[in-house]
């Protein structure tokens, strides 16, 4: 079939089976256009909880459909592509998080949503990239373990002087190989440019940087921002804002290295085949680990107010 007969037959087969289709703005173009809902993972399951269709198609990595589930059991929810998982979320292990719980009790374990539902399950409180500061600030506990991420750990851990936050030795293997000097480069090349970046990236490159936020919030600063951006973060925001807003300049930093191999499987085949049961990966979890991950987002909303 051709690129515009898959199209067509994912509109039918959406009304057919009652699906929607959610895709996080890191996914290809061909992606986005088929979206009913885009954004980061966090908005996504939020999304997923008001949407009245039963099957949700998850267009992103496992960890961001399982966090759908987690919010919407009722739910049949498919990952699109069953081999696009997320490196980082599955670096650090339940038990190395229990082992160290047991070892150290006063200390609260803090995890990324970028993790798995079964690491969440352990930890106490889940943070966003956007919320992190804030609740680590309004945590109780003054001792800190703050996981997997150490990038965005140490980006929390500046911002929060009056915690002992503990980091790991987790990343994001796209964002992590972000240098300064691949700032200065672009900002030689782009002198009328600013730089907005994530704070996955490592800490001598985030110095460089004139905004640092999370996926969202690079979107809503470079919507609002007169001058041109180089955007340091995957290719899939620069290739999204550029596709919303043809009129801006945006410039990717490093095009080469801020790619997510992960968030590229995804196919508009592969939505098909999902929608109609023929593909993908439905989403399974025992309600004994959902509702332990549950509690870990519960606290984060909580701790978010």
């Amino acid at each position: 079939m051709t690129k515009t007969e898959i199209v067509e037959q994912i509109k039918i087969a959406k009304k057919e089976k009652n699906a929607v289709i959610l895709a996080h703005t890191y996914q290809n173009p061909d992606i986005i256009d088929i979206a009913d809902v885009t954004g980061d993972s966090y908005a996504l399951s939020l999304a997923a909880e008001k949407l009245g269709e039963k099957r949700v198609v998850m267009c992103g990595v496992r960890f961001m459909a399982e966090t759908v589930k987690i919010l919407s059991p009722e739910k049949d929810v498919v990952l699109a592509s069953e081999g696009a998982t997320c490196a980082m979320a599955e670096q650090i292990t339940p038990d190395r998080v229990l082992k160290f719980k047991k070892e150290n009790p006063d200390v609260c374990v803090v995890a990324y949503i970028n993790t798995t539902t079964a690491l969440k399950a352990v930890c106490d409180v889940c943070v966003t990239s956007s919320t992190a500061v804030k609740i680590v600030n309004a945590i109780e506990n003054k001792d800190i373990l703050f996981i997997p991420d150490k990038n965005l750990g140490a980006h929390v851990k500046a911002q929060c002087p009056d915690k002992n936050i503990i980091l790991w030795d987790g990343y994001c293997p796209v964002h992590n190989q972000i240098t300064a000097q691949d700032v200065i480069d672009a900002k030689n090349q782009y002198p009328e440019a600013t730089v907005a970046m994530h704070p996955e990236c490592p800490a001598e490159a985030l110095k460089l940087a004139d905004m640092i936020g999370a996926t969202s919030n690079i979107i809503d600063y470079c919507k609002s921002c007169s001058n041109p951006v180089i955007i340091a973060t995957e290719r899939g925001v620069c290739d999204y804002l550029s596709l919303k807003n043809p009129d801006k300049k945006y410039y990717q930093l490093a095009a080469d290295k801020l790619v997510c191999p992960d968030m590229k499987m995804t196919s508009l085949e592969d939505v098909l085949a999902a929608i109609n049961g023929e593909g993908g990966e439905e989403i399974v979890l025992t309600e004994e680990v959902r509702l332990g991950a549950k509690g870990c987002i519960d606290n984060m909303i909580k701790y978010s107010k």
